[in-house]
Parts: structure tokens; sequence; C-alpha cells
């Protein structure tokens, strides 16, 4: 049996073992998804800016922790990207990242207070932030345990451990919440929504801007379809069937169902042969 490292909440980049590089054992499909990775992590900032919308009027210490959380997001992106950066000497986090804002910015959300969700409620962005923490967390243990270089093994599990935190925060952010619950059938529908929002733009975007260079754009053009099913596949090889049933229990409990009953099984075996369909195609 293998036992993770669990890293502590807080740490730094100067904490991280950058000296325990290996360029030997560094994989390129894992490679092309952690440059990826590195974009989207960065963009947090968007995001805080929403949620503190969303919370428009909340106890200063909702507002604390939705900044924390997005510092810490931000910080993902760098540790992942000072990684890449170490990996592939052409990768520049910065000049990538700068292409990446300029043609993809996250859908526009309007308005004030709670009527600034676009899930409709706190209650509701809420469900949707614990899908994609659960997502993360997932994500990044397994890329961590699909890893064979030790610099990118710690640095995965420190990001897997902080989107498990980010997952309990936002779920006991769910469950704080005064406005009345909503109907399961209601929040189901709101967690596939947002599962099905990872066929959007941000992920195939931030693909394409890390893993095609300028010089390329004129032979490889970007085409959504195209680059979310070219990530899809490359994400699917990592996982394996433990880290998808994880996160289909947290979703579960997000959205109030039986994390071990009937409709977590069945949701993860669909996801899992999923996931084999999109792997079948790298």
């Amino acid at each position: 049996m293998i036992f993770a490292t669990v890293y502590k909440q807080g740490w730094t980049l100067d904490e991280v073992h950058w000296d325990w590089f290996d360029p030997s054992r560094v994989d390129p499909a894992l490679l092309a998804a952690v440059k990826a990775a590195a974009l989207v992590e960065y963009n947090a900032p968007d995001y805080v800016v929403y949620l503190k919308r969303v919370f428009h009027g909340a106890v200063p210490e909702t507002i604390a922790a939705i900044e924390q959380w997005g510092a810490e997001e931000s910080q993902h992106g760098k540790a992942l990207g000072r990684y890449a950066e170490m990996a592939d000497h052409s990768f520049k986090l910065e000049d990538a990242f700068a292409r990446f804002r300029k043609g993809y910015s996250p859908p526009l959300f309007g308005g004030d207070g709670e009527a600034a969700s676009i899930r409709g409620s706190r209650r509701g962005e809420m469900i949707a932030r614990c899908v994609v923490e659960s997502g993360t967390s997932s994500y990044y243990s397994a890329m961590r345990d699909a890893c064979e270089e030790p610099l990118l093994r710690e640095i995965a599990g420190r990001i897997a451990a902080d989107e498990y935190r980010h997952y309990k925060l936002f779920y006991d952010m769910l469950n704080a919440q005064p406005e009345p619950d909503l109907r399961f059938w209601k929040k189901l529908w709101i967690a596939v929504s947002r599962v099905r929002e990872s066929d959007d733009d941000e992920l195939a975007y931030a693909y394409y801007c890390a893993n095609v260079t300028i010089e390329e754009e004129a032979v490889k053009p970007y085409y959504r379809n195209t680059y979310s099913r070219i990530s899809s596949a490359n994400g699917a090889l990592i996982y394996s069937r433990k880290h998808i049933q994880k996160m289909v229990q947290m979703v579960g409990k997000a959205i109030g169902a039986n994390p071990h009953g009937w409709l977590a099984e069945i949701a993860g075996s669909l996801v899992w042969r999923r996931l084999q369909k999109n792997g079948a195609t790298a």
C-alpha cells in the first residue's frame, strides 16, 4: 500500500523541494497537462472577484476565506508553471498566460449580491464550487500517484491537499447559508451542469496556449472541439478507478446524496467508462 504525504495548509513556494527535479523522469504527456493546469489555476483572481460579488454583504470572515482560496489557487499556477519552465525551457508561464487571457475570459457575471450567482443562489454556487474542487482534488491526486518524477509528485501532492481543503471550505459555506435548502433534483442539475461546463473553452484553450506555440498557430489553429478532446484524452490517462469514485462521492455528499449509495456507484461507473473512452483516443 502506498501512503501519500499530507501537506499542511499555508505552504509557500520556498518550501517546495525544487532540487528534487529529475529531468530523466519527465513524462511528456504529464508535462502537457501541467502546462495547461498552470494557466487555469493562475486565472483564479477573476473567480475571486466573482465570488466576492456573490457574497456581497457577507461577514468579513467569509470574504477573507474567498481571498485566501484565490491566493492559494494562484500559487498552484505559479508552482506548476515554475515546474513546466524547468522541464521545458521554451515554456514561459507569464507569456502563455497573457496569450490565454487575451483569447479567453470567464463568462460575464453581472449583478450584485446573491442575484450575481449564475447558479441562482449562494447555495447553488457552493454546490458548483464543490463539484470543481472534487474534480481538482481527484485530478491532482491522480497526477501525484501516476507521476514518477519526484518534484512533480510533491507539487501535485501539495495541490491535492489544498483542493480537498477547498472542497471542505465550500461545503461548510454551503451548509452555513440561511437560504432554504434546494430540492434534490435542482442540486443534481447544478452539479451535472457544472460538470458539462468542463467542455467549454477554458480547459481546451488553456491546453492550446500552453502546448501550441505562437509560431505554430498558422498550421495548428485553435478549434475548441479538437483541443477539448485532446485535453480530455491527455487527462484521462492518469486516473485510476479509485480517484473517480472518490470524486463522485464528494459530489454526492455536496448534493445531499449518499456518497456510498447506488447513485454514486452508477455515476462512478459512467464517469469511469467515459474516461476510458477518452483515454483510448489519446
